[in-house]
């Protein structure tokens, strides 16, 4: 996106989609540019901080022959092929040959537990994973539970594992030994190329169904938030995992796109020293850093000791505020570019500071492209200044093409020819879209959107656990921290070993960053005349206990 003499209404008036219809990710982000000329794609700097180097020419044969491995082991076109790994350059490569082979990738967060990895792969019916050792560990706790999973390649060995009861294939050497000879499936910009799962804010999370198309979607906003990128780009880095749409369709792909290499490294714990220290050392020039994130950098005493070549920063997830941007102006050395959008439909609202300042208090604008706007009940759009549903105009090519084998639920997202975020707003005389507030019951913590209701569920997995609601409770770092409130059965003292145990157990069987780190136990819960939990009155009480603190109510441990 060329910003050069251009104003925001100009690029949103004289803007135009154009989406072919045939398209296929895989070949637009890798293929194009796997010319001979070695142009590099992307750098893998490990844990130790060795560094390796990959060119798109690499990328294309190594995702072709995966494809070809995926293809003899059984998979086929439409095929779901589950990707349980961190940033890596095998990450890169399952995700590129499923593109390419017409198959359905299934990214997953490398730090799932066992009841969110089976729900999804079953959920999803994936016939293929790639994964590592500590990821097949955890799949041979249920592989039973997986009827439809018919191979798993680990990252990690050299030669496969034959186990009969947990066999596991090498991927490395799977790949190696497949054919070089690949053409790409010619596929449609709306054929399914991806399935993300959401947060589960109702239910259990849901698999949200993107088409190719969904990276043409995306680019806009990208490009709006990353003030006119591929303008000046070298570098891109984000320390979000590719699991995650913010990871992989704000940074890897569409960096790619445009033929920008890409930083993967991942801290398994993020460190804002270290995320200054790699910046600098790599002169990252663009990067996606979640609110958390950006808010522990600026823990970071004397950030004028690196020398960093940032010409963009762009954010996503929660409102960062004046003295976060302050700040980000004088650590970082440009104005953070905020943006706005949801797992089904992503990156439609962004400030853009090379257009116009950021006005705080707001998320942005809608993104040229987009048809963003603010509805009633029956899905009228309301004037400026009346709060209503933030929403977004179908059709709309970054829109999901619906919930895995979930009709009903994709029908529910939509309010006549709009689909509804979820989230309270307004919309002022300038087109700028506050936030105000969200409908359901999504918590929203270190820049992740976190459901109840699998960590409800996990928790009463727990033989202690009778009941149990789950709320988001104010946090200065985090914006909100899990709560849990918990009815035990009978037997059981809630002490705080007891409290340790309840989150080591959620911790390992959902996600590290799911479980709850306050855990309230109560005798009863508030409960409607049809036995659904009214967490609104516990969120009300845990505003009064804030403003009437009781003495000597525990603090629950934390977890490391």
């Amino acid at each position: 996106m060329n910003l050069d003499s251009q104003t925001y209404e100009s690029l949103t008036a004289n803007f135009a989609w154009r989406i072919p219809p045939h398209y296929n990710i895989g070949v637009d982000v890798c293929d194009k540019w796997a010319d001979g000329t070695s142009r590099l794609a992307l750098i893998y700097e490990d844990p130790e901080g060795n560094t390796t180097r990959y060119t798109f020419d690499e990328l294309k044969s190594l995702s072709d022959r995966f494809a070809n491995a995926l293809l003899t082991s059984g998979a086929q076109r439409g095929d779901r092929i589950g990707i349980f790994l961190s940033q890596s350059i095998e990450t890169a490569i399952a995700h590129l040959a499923a593109y390419k082979a017409g198959m359905v990738a299934v990214p997953l967060f490398a730090l799932f537990g066992v009841d969110a990895i089976e729900h999804r792969l079953n959920d999803s019916g994936a016939v293929a994973l790639i994964t590592d050792t500590a990821g097949v560990q955890k799949i041979n706790e249920i592989r039973s539970a997986l009827p439809t999973l018919r191979n798993v390649f680990n990252v990690d060995i050299d030669s496969d594992n034959n186990d009969q009861q947990a066999p596991a294939r090498s991927f490395w050497q799977t790949l190696n030994t497949a054919s070089a000879d690949f053409t790409p499936a010619d596929t449609a910009a709306d054929d399914p190329a991806v399935i993300i799962y959401t947060s589960g804010t109702t239910g259990k999370p849901k698999g949200a169904l993107h088409g190719h198309r969904v990276l043409l979607g995306h680019l806009p906003g990208v490009e709006l938030s990353q003030q006119g990128f591929p303008a000046h780009a070298t570098l891109m880095w984000t320390p979000a995992d590719w699991a995650w749409i913010g990871g992989l369709f704000d940074v890897l792909l569409p960096s790619w796109h445009h033929g920008v290499a890409v930083l993967a490294r991942r801290f398994a714990k993020f460190d804002g020293h270290a995320a200054f220290d790699l910046m600098a050392r790599h002169a990252v020039s663009h990067t996606f850093l979640p609110p958390t994130a950006l808010k522990m950098m600026r823990g970071v005493e004397r950030p004028e000791r690196w020398t960093l070549a940032l010409r963009s920063v762009a954010s996503g997830g929660e409102s960062l505020g004046e003295e976060l941007i302050g700040w980000g102006r004088k650590a970082l050395g440009v104005t953070i570019n905020e943006f706005y959008g949801q797992t089904e439909c992503n990156v439609v609202v962004s400030s853009c500071a090379a257009l116009f300042e950021p006005r705080f208090g707001a998320i942005g604008r809608a993104v040229p492209g987009h048809h963003v706007a603010i509805i009633d009940a029956d899905g009228n759009e309301l004037p400026q200044g009346a709060i209503g549903d933030i929403a977004v105009a179908a059709p709309d090519p970054v829109m999901f093409l619906g919930y895995w084998g979930n009709e009903s639920a994709t029908r529910e997202k939509f309010r006549g020819k709009f689909l509804v975020t979820g989230d309270l707003g307004t919309r002022d005389a300038d087109g700028f879209i506050r936030f105000v507030g969200r409908d359901d019951d999504v918590i929203t913590s270190a820049g992740y959107r976190i459901g109840p209701a699998s960590i409800e569920d996990s928790l009463l997995r727990h033989p202690a656990v009778s009941m149990a609601a789950v709320i988001g409770a104010p946090d200065r770092e985090r914006t909100e921290i899990v709560m849990a409130f918990v009815v035990l059965n009978p037997g059981f003292i809630g002490d705080e070993a007891l409290v340790r145990e309840i989150q080591q157990h959620v911790k390992t069987r959902l996600a590290a960053h799911e479980y709850p780190r306050e855990i309230r136990f109560v005798e009863s819960l508030p409960l409607t005349a049809t036995g659904k939990v009214i967490r609104k009155a516990l969120r009300a009480e845990l505003v009064q206990d804030v403003e009437n603190p009781a003495e000597g109510i525990p603090r629950t441990p934390r977890l490391p």
